[in-house]
């Protein structure tokens, strides 16, 4: 008799995050959908100027688009090299090193870069793909801080270098990564004060900090080139990733660090040495889109969607306030509104139901996402909506209507319930 403990184990597993409505499906959006869902913040995805632009690159470029290798073997090129340069040079970078994706980037940094012994300090809501580079790397400790706690940072940090008299000697490397921007909260690093943090603990300067600008890319700072440049914080940030799959509306990733720390990677991030590279259209996309970034034809997109954040955050806390949610029952979970304007396009709205809340949503015609656990902490579910360049106010305005509908028709069946709070 076949053995199928296997198609057991997995259908059981399935079905216990079925039930608790943690399921994850592969979904496709209708076609007249309004898009409040993806992090095409620029709203480049659709643009023609830019569509045209990446064509006459491709059109520029060789006969054999494919990539033909790793590139340690045939997948190297004059363009991909070119392009490294540029790319690192907006960025006002010494050197740069392209990847595959964002996540290859990550994981291959972090279990190569530091040493045996070493210590890796992290904020608690750091992405999954250095959680998945730390358990590879030879670090000693991996420890988390807070999420953007410069408090909780400063203490950890005096906690490590207190218990290890190398890392407090300047023998071992502590390492601290963070995001300027984190895609399920929306809220930005505080850099400036992380930088202060690092320079009084480290006098033997063996503090290195990593910034991931996956989400500030192309949005913040001059002409896009980030929050860590908008800030002047160049020379204090050992390694910085830059990925393309969101504003830039393309795909890949570059590591920005020292020619130094470039050739080590080189060497040792098993992503890259064993990974295909990307194809010439790949790179066409990439350098297109720095090249209007560097143009700054994305300039009154920023500020067109920043003046979108003010006004979308404004209507949302008005429509929390209009529904008068009972606090004394279940029904004040069902939406909560930050009090806060987001400082990014991703609002973070907390609701008991948001798996119902986004279906609501998308059957009306609005792409939004419920978040669960595992992806966020219980307790913090949520509905996620990024706004993008170009969303219209008229737009906004019909969405928080769908959301007031929902609400409505719910809160009368939740009024009866005992409270039960969410974490905030």
């Amino acid at each position: 008799m076949e053995n199928r403990s296997l198609e057991t184990a997995i259908s059981r597993t399935l079905a216990k995050r079925r039930s608790q409505s943690t399921i994850r499906q592969l979904t496709t959006n209708g076609p007249n959908s309004v898009d409040f869902s993806s992090n095409d913040f620029l709203s480049l995805a659709s643009n023609k100027e830019l569509r045209d632009d990446f064509i006459e690159e491709l059109q520029r470029g060789p006969t054999a688009t494919g990539s033909g290798g790793s590139r340690l073997l045939d997948g190297n090129s004059i363009h991909a090299e070119n392009l490294e340069q540029q790319i690192a040079a907006f960025h006002n970078a010494p050197a740069g090193l392209l990847c595959n994706s964002g996540f290859d980037a990550n994981a291959g940094l972090f279990s190569c870069l530091p040493q045996p012994g070493d210590i890796i300090v992290y904020d608690e809501f750091i992405h999954a793909s250095v959680h998945d580079g730390m358990k590879l790397s030879r670090a000693e400790k991996c420890i988390c801080f807070a999420h953007n706690d410069v408090s909780a940072l400063r203490r950890v940090l005096e906690q490590c270098l207190l218990d290890d008299v190398d890392a407090q000697e300047g023998r071992k490397s502590v390492f601290v990564a963070v995001e300027t921007v984190y895609s399920m909260d929306g809220d930005v690093a505080p850099l400036k004060e992380i930088v202060e943090v690092m320079k009084s603990a480290f006098p033997a300067n063996n503090g290195y900090l990593i910034v991931d600008e996956a989400h500030s890319n192309g949005v913040y700072g001059l002409k896009g080139s980030g929050l860590v440049c908008e800030l002047g914080l160049e020379a204090e940030v050992t390694v910085r990733l830059h990925t393309f799959g969101k504003a830039l509306a393309c795909n890949g990733a570059i590591l920005l660090c020292s020619p130094l720390i470039r050739q080590y990677l080189v060497n040792y991030a098993r992503p890259l040495i064993y990974t295909t590279f990307m194809s010439y259209p790949a790179l066409a996309a990439i350098r297109a889109s720095y090249a209007y970034l560097a143009d700054g034809k994305t300039e009154v997109l920023s500020r067109n969607l920043f003046s979108l954040i003010q006004a979308s955050h404004a209507r949302l806390l008005a429509l929390q306030g209009s529904l008068a949610l009972d606090s004394s029952t279940d029904e004040a979970r069902l939406l909560c509104v930050p009090l806060e304007c987001p400082q990014s396009p991703i609002f973070s709205i907390l609701s008991s139901e948001p798996k119902a809340l986004s279906a609501y949503c998308q059957s009306n015609g609005f792409i939004v996402r419920g978040i669960v656990p595992p992806t966020v902490p219980l307790g913090t579910e949520r509905i996620r909506i990024c706004l993008h360049a170009g969303n219209t106010i008229q737009q906004v305005d019909d969405l928080v209507e769908i959301i007031r509908s929902w609400v409505v028709g719910r809160r009368v069946d939740v009024s009866k319930r005992p409270l039960v709070r969410a974490r905030l």
